[in-house]
């Protein structure tokens, strides 16, 4: 990863090299604006450091610049002057962060790091789109854990074969979205795909919509009904939450798969299918089994090829990829930002309701945006107060080493311009010798008032 550093005061220039090249970063150094905006010609650098003060046009016009090079692309504005009109026009102009001097170069190559791993995963995901690029639906499947990659390995290596697949997963992991890229992936992908859920109908009503009926088949059956098997014929079957299907139904479902037959309801043709069958479960069926509500020659009928989808907080880190990709779908054309403070709290969070719970945090996040481009982190992060509370307390608990050293400072200054930065004033107002005051202005890298 390559860091372009724009910065003309040779003491912060030193440390900071040194820092990110310890924490495996390239630096590319410009020490004016045009030299800056060569290099961002030049060597397209991943992330860029700015100070807003360089000779030249100054850090803005780079900023600018290297946001309209590459949209999206990591820009940190530095600045030891710092005002609310300053920052909140560094943001507009697309900033990811703003930070005053002096600051511990920790703290900047943590926030380079959570920049970098932002493009790295940005990378990662349009390598296994470009892998997968030959390939259709998978528009909705995102990620790149190593979970996520199994997955889509397994989706690739069974959608060509007639097989039944039963998909496993909690609530809201995305199901439904599997089955469909299995189906666009087959040799059924032109035929329908047809989807149906076993917990939204009563039994009575279920058996009709699986295989159909025959007009006068029972009370209100004033016509002929084609059933979910029939409009699926040729193509793919999805039976959603078939763990809640009825035993009486389970035992009809089970001679289809077997005889791959079926008849309606009420009628006596019996009739040929031809579909391949996915069916999703959000609980053990081998639990089921054993409790006595499946059947367990239904079980094993369905599970010859097992496929599990993991929660989401088995794949954390695919929960920044998820956000952008979640905001692209329904920003509306609109590009919104959030912080990687944000995302790392969000990350944080095990989301119980998974991709579904994620998702509608973000839609509730771009309904209450109105006019602001950056998305609020109190409308991103979950309303359960517990959990809100935890993320915001693991944001705000610093090293106590560091708000020392910033106190301390913020003291130091204040003094200096008191004494209008007369240092011998300085220290004696502060209690300590001229040594120690400049042993500590250079220590904090703080400079006389107006430099």
């Amino acid at each position: 990863m390559k860091v372009l550093l724009a910065e003309d005061e040779v003491t912060i220039v030193v440390t900071l090299r040194d820092a990110l090249e310890e924490a495996g970063f390239s630096v590319l150094h410009a020490a004016d604006t045009d030299s800056a905006l060569e290099l961002l010609e030049r060597e397209s650098p991943d992330v860029v450091l700015t100070d807003i003060r360089m000779p030249g046009a100054g850090g803005m016009v780079i900023l600018e610049r290297a946001v309209e090079l590459e949209p999206g692309r990591p820009v940190i504005v530095m600045t030891g002057y710092a005002t609310v009109d300053q920052a909140v026009e560094a943001m507009r102009l697309g900033a990811t962060n703003y930070l005053q001097k002096p600051f511990r170069n920790e703290a900047l190559v943590g926030m380079v790091k959570g920049a970098t791993r932002m493009r790295v995963l940005e990378a990662e995901n349009l390598a296994l789109r470009e892998r997968l690029a030959s390939l259709d639906g998978f528009e909705d499947l995102v990620g790149s854990s190593p979970a996520m990659v199994e997955v889509f390995d397994r989706i690739g290596t069974v959608a060509r074969s007639d097989a039944t697949i039963l998909i496993e997963g909690e609530s809201g992991t995305g199901k439904e979205r599997v089955a469909n890229a299995l189906h666009r992936q087959s040799e059924r992908s032109e035929k329908p795909f047809v989807a149906i859920s076993c917990a939204a109908l009563p039994e009575s009503l279920l058996e009709s919509e699986l295989f159909g009926h025959e007009r006068g088949a029972f009370t209100d059956a004033h016509k002929q009904k084609r059933g979910r098997f029939e409009l699926a014929d040729g193509g793919t079957l999805f039976l959603d939450d078939i763990d809640d299907l009825p035993t009486p139904v389970q035992v009809k479902l089970l001679r289809v798969l077997q005889e791959r037959t079926y008849e309606r309801v009420g009628g006596e043709e019996t009739r040929p299918v031809d579909i391949r069958v996915v069916a999703a479960t959000k609980a053990s069926l081998r639990e089921r089994v054993r409790e006595g509500s499946f059947r367990e020659d239904l079980f094993y009928r369905i599970n010859v090829v097992p496929l599990r989808l993991p929660p989401l907080r088995e794949r954390q880190g695919d929960v920044p990829m998820l956000v952008r990709h979640l905001v692209e779908r329904h920003g509306s054309g609109r590009t919104y930002r959030v912080s990687e403070s944000t995302l790392a709290a969000m990350e944080r969070y095990p989301w119980p309701g998974n991709v579904r719970e994620l998702e509608n945090a973000v839609q509730r996040a771009i309904a209450l945006a109105g006019d602001r481009e950056e998305l609020s982190r109190e409308d991103l992060l979950p309303l359960d107060p517990r959990w809100r509370g935890a993320t915001e307390v693991a944001d705000e608990v610093r090293p106590l080493r560091e708000v020392l050293r910033t106190l301390e400072a913020a003291h130091i200054r204040r003094a200096l311009e008191s004494t209008g930065g007369h240092r011998t004033q300085t220290a004696e107002l502060l209690g300590i010798s001229r040594k120690v005051l400049w042993e500590k202005l250079r220590d904090l890298d703080i400079g006389e008032p107006g430099e």
